[in-house]
């Protein structure tokens, strides 16, 4: 999420820092125009870049203004401090339930989005994305958690390459409890979003300590530290992966291992509050229009469509492309809700392992 990816990560709900995180004042001061909304997103995410904009506004003459959160937590207090203020969010759908349950998600009628049609299905009807049969967003980009390897590294078909002696001091973690647990759960057979065994996902972790060189809290820290040499293997994100061969010219390989990978899938959803709904799926439509992602993916660098026509429409040796395979979807299980209590669970195991690793 991240990049944007930072989005992967959590921590508590600072609900006492309200002023830390309220909306600013150019957003709040007085009645938006019938033809303005208000998107809250990551920043540099796709809805706020110049061409994105000024494209979604030649084609609907909807004006559109940004706000911005830095977390997950930070999107769901704003969304609840501020009522009426936000027309779009990006939300990503391990957060959908949480936020349908506290009314802040207005069920849609995806025939109200033309361009949903194209959606994959198991995507566009994706358990995050449906409470009581009604979806709560429109499916947008996704993408996997997974291995990254050096080119020329046999035998990288199973995450048990991080504990391998062959790569002594040759691993990167990637620095958050839900990915640090789930890879465990995969590497044990259980449900990533509810394992049932943690004391053998605390001694998977705990195998690796021999060959954690890093551990890495963003994209380009990742960039820096495989460009140098400090690693061959790591937990990398898809998309991620793209833009290091792309941009950078990096000789990594994004790898879906025998056992599977973490998915996790953004949505585009609708405020409850907001007043201007038809102008924000008029929005939500050119998004997932294939002719915008192209661009995205292509200029910038992007997570992978849910639109199948999107994925179809770049070119057939765009890296998004071959890393993103659509048979890809079956091998993955996707990040949903957590209650508070489990994911405490997931971040003291990663805390404990953080510790056993540094002693």
């Amino acid at each position: 999420m991240a990049i944007i990816m930072d989005r992967r990560r959590f921590g508590a709900l600072l609900l006492a820092s309200v002023a830390a995180i309220s909306v600013p004042a150019a957003l709040t001061s007085g009645a938006h125009a019938a033809s303005e909304i208000t998107v809250l997103n990551w920043q540099g995410y796709g809805t706020d870049y110049f061409w994105t904009v000024t494209a979604s506004t030649e084609k609907t003459g909807i004006e559109v203004k940004h706000d911005y959160f830095n977390s997950e937590e930070e999107m769901v207090t704003k969304l609840r401090l501020n009522p009426g203020v936000y027309d779009v969010v990006v939300v990503n759908t391990a957060r959908t339930q949480q936020l349908v349950a506290e009314g802040l998600l207005e069920p849609l009628t995806l025939a109200d989005v033309p361009n949903a049609a194209g959606l994959a299905p198991a995507l566009r009807e994706h358990p995050n994305l449906v409470v009581d049969g009604k979806p709560y967003g429109v499916a947008w980009v996704w993408g996997m958690n997974s291995l990254g390897v050096r080119e020329g590294v046999a035998n990288a078909d199973s995450y048990a390459v991080l504990s391998d002696p062959a790569f002594a001091d040759r691993v990167a973690l990637f620095d958050d409890a839900v990915t640090a647990v789930g890879v465990g759960a995969l590497m044990t057979g259980q449900d990533i979003n509810n394992p049932t065994d943690l004391d053998a996902i605390r001694a998977k972790l705990r195998d690796m300590k021999p060959n954690v060189k890093l551990l890495w809290t963003s994209e380009d820290q990742w960039n820096k530290a495989f460009s140098a040499g400090e690693f061959d293997a790591s937990i990398y994100w898809s998309g991620a992966s793209a833009r290091s061969r792309k941009t950078f010219n990096l000789p990594v390989n994004f790898v879906i291992p025998k056992e599977g990978a973490i998915g996790w899938l953004d949505s585009l959803g609708v405020p409850a509050s907001s007043t201007k709904k038809a102008d924000a799926l008029a929005f939500i439509n050119n998004l997932i229009d294939p002719a915008f992602y192209v661009d995205w993916a292509t200029k910038v660098g992007a997570p992978a469509s849910a639109n199948t026509s999107a994925m179809d429409a770049l070119p057939a040796d765009d890296l998004n492309k071959t890393v993103h395979k659509p048979e890809y979807l079956d091998q993955l299980q996707f990040m949903s809700s957590l209650p508070d209590e489990r994911r405490n669970q997931f971040l003291q195991i990663w805390e404990e392992t953080k510790a056993f690793y540094a002693e």
